[in-house]
């Protein structure tokens, strides 16, 4: 049986390195923003995930989120720094898989850099709160799925390729290594 991949003239798959690998993850992150960050990987038990905002993703790749120094997942990070983030851009593209080694700080530039006031729901004492960590997720690889020229154009050829019978796929999807 022939794949999805066979039936089409397009190439949809290209693997990622170095900044070009950077660079897509930048343009990921900013589509979702949000991404499920998953802990406990390592120790063969139960993983956690839960909801978290990337405050940034910087030149090199690294991802940083603030944290609460008494949560669950800054435990886990300091017992087992193999994380993985999973991130949804829209309902069709930006999907992003991140395997990485995250570690906690209490660098306080940092903070001051990342700070939004929004984050004052989390830390009520402002930028100042002591309970204010850094999560820095620096990813080793991963996987992407995306569109080639956005959803509009996307399904766009989704539709001309389901009158026409033909595969006419706008994604493209790869491996990506930091």
């Amino acid at each position: 049986m022939n794949s999805i991949h066979q039936q089409q003239s397009e190439d949809n798959h290209q693997d990622l390195s170095a900044q070009d690998a950077v660079q897509k993850i930048r343009e990921l992150v900013k589509k979702a923003q949000t991404c499920f960050f998953c802990t406990s990987l390592s120790t063969g038990g139960f993983h956690h995930a839960r909801p978290m905002s990337v405050q940034q993703v910087d030149d090199a790749g690294n991802l940083w989120f603030l944290s609460a120094d008494d949560s669950q997942k800054n435990q886990e990070v300091i017992e087992d720094h193999a994380v993985s983030l999973f991130f949804q851009g829209s309902a069709h593209s930006g999907f992003l898989q991140l395997n990485g080694t995250a570690a906690v700080s209490r660098d306080r530039s940092k903070i001051q850099e990342l700070w939004n006031p929004i984050i004052k729901t989390w830390f009520t004492g402002g930028v100042d709160d002591p309970r204010i960590t850094v999560i820095k997720v620096a990813p080793t690889d991963g996987y992407y799925w995306d569109t080639k020229h956005g959803n509009a154009i996307a399904g766009l050829k989704m539709m001309v390729g389901a009158l026409l019978g033909k595969t006419m796929d706008d994604s493209i999807e790869g491996s990506l290594r930091l």
